[in-house]
């Protein structure tokens, strides 16, 4: 059998790597980078480019280079977040068959699934080139608050790049597993993980070899993007105060200006101010139009303070969650490159009342967790054991479109759970039970995993007929949902039905094969 190989599948960059002994090593791509570019782009010959060369075309052909395509996986376009990323992003989303966000390149649509495996696939193939050796199998990382159909969608664009995801892992849990291999004395572990895309805050007790998440929140709509929208914004507004002109239109100078916007919040992170220059920016009937403009750090960050805030209410749920409060944490481990942001570590220090570390490398800490989480499920690190929970409620839909909830967020899994219901109506001779994935007390507003009818139960009047319904969670998160007829009557058999649900990422097994083949063939 093969090595099992981490990806860190980022919003911004991703990255590889693979258990060497007992050590997680990173690995370089043919570029000599140690992270890539979570970007594809199509050339006009209809060829994907992926990494550092989609990179350098973002400018010269932005409606066919798509970043941040982590956002969109598992999602429909009337999110909030996506018609966030539609506001600012040069290439086209579209809706799909069943309302998922897909992205248009020149009258094709595309699944965030097919894009985020042209990046998996460029994973694979710098670890085939250091190992020399083919790669079929992988622990990929997600954001900890995906829900199931995020999380199917990850494991499917893996298929789609030739690669059998034996793990989907946490991208907080993974930061404490590499953290933790060295740092094996007991304590209480706070992972602040601000990526690109995603915030995720989890907390974990290390004791014995044993990585126990204690709870986990988050907001997946809440990262470096969102710093980039609030710098573009400044220097748009600014322009069309001067000029009269929008440059958010522009496709070329949207993007241009989101690559200023970057490098400035990444300057920032060390300077106190930064000059932005963008020649030839736009044109009036006056002649070209330049953008020159200096950003101090300080109006920065009263610019993102929104923002800044929305970092506090989750990590105080999941303290809540965890039964503990900041003088329990022994340890505030930063993820994820956002995180370089001195105001970000400002927020951290003052939610903790401690200084957080900053002994590992934010950018490469989540793939190396990966990779040691691979050497747990290979049996090369069995010394190391994981309980991870579930981020969100699992429940039913009852009377008044409430969901009742079965198994709680934030309960250790593998779990079975189960609760006893009553009919509504008198007579009743069927219940169908709808299945939800969700934080919020009305059941629409979270996301359906699917629904099943048991039947032929003996009619009776009102709240007379009982059924139990019991969830069983497994630890890959799979769901199996057994109903089963508790009050049958004298003499009656007990009926049952029971479903097993895996959550769907909008793709057939049969598309999902055709993606491969055809990205196979390149």
């Amino acid at each position: 059998m093969g090595r099992i190989v981490g990806i860190d599948l980022g919003t911004t960059n991703s990255c590889v790597a693979v258990l060497d002994g007992d050590e997680p090593l990173v690995i370089h791509n043919q570029e000599g980078g140690r992270t890539t570019p979570s970007m594809v782009s199509w050339n006009a010959e209809g060829e994907a480019v992926v990494g550092a060369s989609s990179k350098r075309q973002m400018v010269t052909n932005p409606k066919r280079t798509v970043f941040g395509v982590k956002r969109l996986i598992g999602r429909k376009v009337s999110d909030p977040s996506v018609q966030a990323v539609i506001r600012t992003s040069p290439y086209r989303v579209v809706a799909a068959r069943n309302g998922d966000a897909w992205v248009d390149i020149d009258g094709t649509a595309r699944s965030p699934q097919e894009i985020s495996a042209h990046i998996l696939a460029k994973m694979k193939k710098v670890a085939e080139d250091y190992l020399g050796e083919p790669v079929t199998e992988a622990v990929v990382t997600v954001p900890a608050y995906f829900d199931d159909v995020q999380r199917q969608a990850t494991k499917d664009a893996g298929a789609i790049a030739g690669l059998t995801v034996r793990g989907i892992l946490n991208e907080p849990t993974a930061a404490a597993l590499a953290y933790g291999v060295h740092h094996q004395h007991n304590q209480r572990l706070a992972v602040f993980d601000l990526g690109g895309g995603t915030f995720d805050i989890s907390i974990l007790a290390i004791e014995n070899g044993v990585f126990e998440v204690l709870a986990t929140h988050g907001d997946t709509t809440l990262g470096g993007d969102d710093f980039d929208r609030v710098i573009i914004d400044l220097l748009a507004d600014g322009f069309a105060a001067q000029h009269g002109l929008d440059l958010r239109v522009d496709t070329v100078a949207l993007q241009r200006l989101k690559e200023a916007a970057e490098r400035a919040k990444i300057e920032l992170s060390s300077a106190m101010s930064t000059d932005i220059n963008l020649p030839f920016l736009a044109a009036n009937s006056g002649g070209p139009l330049h953008l020159t403009r200096e950003l101090q750090r300080g109006e920065l960050e009263r610019a993102c303070r929104e923002l800044l805030e929305r970092l506090d209410a989750p990590c105080r749920q999941a303290l809540s969650d965890a039964h503990c409060t900041a003088a329990d944490i022994d340890q505030v481990l930063l993820v994820g490159g956002m995180t370089r942001m001195p105001a970000v570590q400002e927020r951290a220090l003052a939610i903790f009342k401690k200084a957080p570390s900053k002994g590992v490398n934010p950018d490469e800490i989540v793939a190396m967790g990966a990779a040691v989480h691979s050497g747990v499920m290979g049996g090369e690190l069995q010394e190391v054991v994981l309980l991870d929970v579930t981020p969100h409620n699992m429940g039913v839909k009852v009377t008044g479109d409430r969901m009742s909830v079965i198994i709680p967020a934030n309960t250790s899994i593998p779990v079975r759970a189960k609760k006893v219901f009553a009919t509504t109506e008198d007579r009743q001779t069927f219940v169908a039970i709808e299945v939800f994935q969700g934080n919020h007390d009305g059941a629409s507003k979270n996301r359906r995993l699917g629904r099943f009818v048991l039947g032929d139960l003996r009619p009776a009047p009102r709240g007379a007929a009982k059924v139990e319904v019991s969830f069983t969670l497994d630890a890959n998160g799979i769901l199996e949902v057994t109903a089963e007829e508790v009050s049958a009557g004298e003499g009656g058999p007990r009926k049952a039905a029971s479903v097993q649900l895996e959550a769907s990422s909008g793709l057939t097994a049969d598309e999902i094969s055709a993606l491969g083949k055809q990205l196979l063939l390149r």
